[in-house]
């Protein structure tokens, strides 16, 4: 069983992930009412994504036989700027949890606690690739403008990232 600051900690997780998944909601609608369909599927991937990191560390928990409890979450912001701004945020989101998860990996590792460090390097590696993602999608944005033909671009290609439901 992993300690009551562990457990404490992992459940405070489970409420960031969930508060990610819904500012990802957020900034789907957002662009859906922008006219932006490709950022606005890319943001409810994002947003499933998310769901699926509360669900991991959720199933964790009652793996190890320790309790799981549901905080509420946060309203999210509902305006943005435009597309950079929408990313800009999401880059400072990202790092904001990979902060987080880095403390939890700490916390992991102070207590000699195996099996939440092991279950944490997934997520350690996950937070990689989403600051490089959110990175390169930011990059792009500034490079072509937010009212430049460009635009459409990205948001064709940010369109093809799987079907959102």
């Amino acid at each position: 069983m992993i300690s009551k600051k562990m457990q404490t900690a992992l459940n405070k997780q489970i409420k960031l992930e969930m508060d990610s998944a819904y500012i990802y909601m957020a900034m789907s609608n957002w662009c859906t009412e922008q006219n932006l369909s490709g950022f606005a599927s890319w943001m409810m991937n994002q947003y499933n994504e998310e769901m699926a990191h509360a669900k991991r560390i959720y199933d964790f928990l009652h793996d190890v036989g320790a309790a799981v409890v549901l905080e509420q979450i946060d309203k999210p912001a509902s305006k943005w700027k435009g597309p950079q701004d929408v990313f800009e945020v999401t880059l400072a989101h990202e790092q904001k949890v990979t902060a987080s998860i880095h403390k939890l990996y700490e916390l992991a590792k102070t207590e000699k606690d195996y099996p939440s460090e092991v279950m944490l390097q997934w997520f350690v590696n996950e937070q990689v690739e989403e600051e490089a993602t959110a990175t390169e999608i930011l990059e792009r944005i500034k490079m072509v403008g937010e009212k430049s033909n460009g635009i459409w671009w990205i948001d064709k290609e940010l369109g093809k990232r799987g079907a959102a439901k």
